[in-house]
């Protein structure tokens, strides 16, 4: 049997000092040893709140490429997201978790259920936290004005960042838009066949000619425009 895994942490300080994705390769092997062989590797330092996984999308378009099943060290790893995991499921692209590797897609979808509830309480504590330290005359975030410089180099920060991410979304998907455009494939047709994939726009949406065609001309474009 054949295996793509895909790894993921939360942050950049994680991803270059390898916490996490150690005890997430050992899990991995683990799983992989007796069973079959691990064909390609990928790994992406991205929130688990966030839809568009590069990475992922790459991951997937691998696996089906090689007939291999997706495999994960544990389910939290992919999002926290019932969504999500469901379009992934859907994919056609087999999908498993090493931590519950006896789970069907049904049980997937409830793991899937549990961490979103999960990711919902932290949110709402975090939030409740902050409310009651507000009230308490707490100042909080950007509401200090002397701040404000702060801000904006932020927002400019913010900015570049989203632009380098949709850079490297479109140098990640383009070869699998190219292996599909081999087949004499059109614009639209393109669009369904990502769509039909799993695969996200870098916004985290649906694929459309147009946003396929962005993709194909961004080196000319210079710039690349996301759904």
């Amino acid at each position: 049997m054949k295996f793509v895994t895909y790894l993921r942490v939360s942050t950049e300080r994680q991803g270059q000092s390898g916490l996490g994705l150690e005890a997430q390769r050992a899990a991995v092997a683990a799983h992989v040893l007796g069973r079959g062989e691990v064909v390609a590797e990928f790994v992406e330092v991205e929130s688990g709140k966030r839809a568009d996984r590069p990475e992922l999308a790459r991951a997937l378009a691998e696996a089906k490429r090689a007939g291999a099943v997706l495999l994960i060290a544990k389910l939290d790893r992919l999002a926290r997201n019932v969504a999500f995991i469901a379009n992934l499921l859907e994919s056609g692209v087999e999908v498993t978790a090493a931590d519950m590797p006896e789970a069907n897609r049904f049980v997937l979808h409830i793991m899937a259920a549990v961490a979103e509830q999960e990711g919902r309480a932290i949110s709402e504590r975090t939030k409740a936290a902050l409310a009651a330290a507000k009230a308490r005359g707490v100042k909080l975030g950007w509401s200090i004005p002397e701040r404000d410089s702060e801000q904006r180099q932020a927002a400019r920060k913010g900015a570049a960042v989203n632009k380098a991410r949709a850079l490297a979304h479109a140098e990640n998907v383009l070869p699998v838009i190219e292996q599909i455009r081999a087949g004499d494939a059109s614009l639209r047709q393109i669009a369904a066949e990502l769509n039909a994939r799993g695969i996200k726009t870098a916004r985290g949406g649906k694929w459309h000619a147009t946003t396929v065609q962005n993709i194909i001309t961004k080196e000319s474009a210079g710039v690349t425009q996301a759904e």
